[in-house]
């Protein structure tokens, strides 16, 4: 799989994810076996990125179940976020999150939808000198929040910003893209598919005549 580096430390990510919304929100086990089986698949494509969020229900106690079962458990890159007011209720939250995902240390905290940043990110510069984080961000899901994630950029030091970006939602291309290349700041990009919109856009529909034969060159991978 195509790996880019982080630009604040020099290491590695596979360019492909998962996210947790909705579908790591069950209750019960039944539905583990297929979960772990994406994220096996996942694994085995090299893919290493879990995003998840305390606003997925029960996402991240889902998430540290399945993986605290399978043999890759610490290859795993594991984000989650903080989503509530106040400082000492933010701390809660993200110890909770540390607890539900059966980790001591947490590969990214992020700020989810930018709620009480101004509060939250001191605390998370905290945790990251003290070694609970290894890197941390902001987050946002509209195109109307792109503004004031590129103020965020340009006067805080981040490790990631998080956004939305699709082939059909281009606005991150206006400025954000060469904000966090300017600043060092790795992506993350939500709704790559626009919730499933580009699935439906094309469902049933046959495939372009030039895509029809299409096959990869001997020895490459589409990863």
């Amino acid at each position: 799989m195509i790996q880019r580096k982080v630009p604040s430390s020099g290491e590695a990510l596979p360019v492909i994810g998962i996210g947790t919304w909705n579908t790591f929100d069950i209750a019960g086990t039944p539905s583990y076996p297929a979960l772990k089986g994406g994220l096996a698949e996942l694994y085995r494509g090299g893919g290493k990125l879990i995003d998840s969020s305390p606003m997925y229900g029960r996402a991240e106690q889902v998430i540290g179940d399945i993986t605290s079962a399978m043999a890759g458990v610490d290859d795993f890159f594991y984000a989650t976020k903080v989503w509530t007011n106040g400082l000492q209720q933010g701390i809660q939250q993200m110890e909770t999150s540390l607890i539900k995902m059966k980790r001591t240390t947490m590969d990214l905290l992020q700020i989810h939808n930018l709620k009480d940043w101004k509060t939250h990110l001191p605390q998370l510069q905290r945790m990251k000198e003290n070694g609970t984080v290894r890197y941390i961000g902001v987050t946002h899901y509209t195109n109307t929040s792109h503004e004031e994630l590129e103020r965020i950029m340009m006067a805080e030091k981040l490790d990631f910003v998080q956004f939305n970006y699709s082939i059909n939602d281009r606005n991150a291309e206006k400025r954000l893209f060469d904000v966090a290349v300017n600043r060092g700041v790795a992506t993350l990009i939500n709704r790559p598919f626009g919730t499933g919109s580009l699935f439906s856009k094309v469902n049933g529909r046959p495939l372009p005549e030039w895509a029809q034969n299409w096959t990869l060159p001997a020895g490459q991978s589409i990863f």
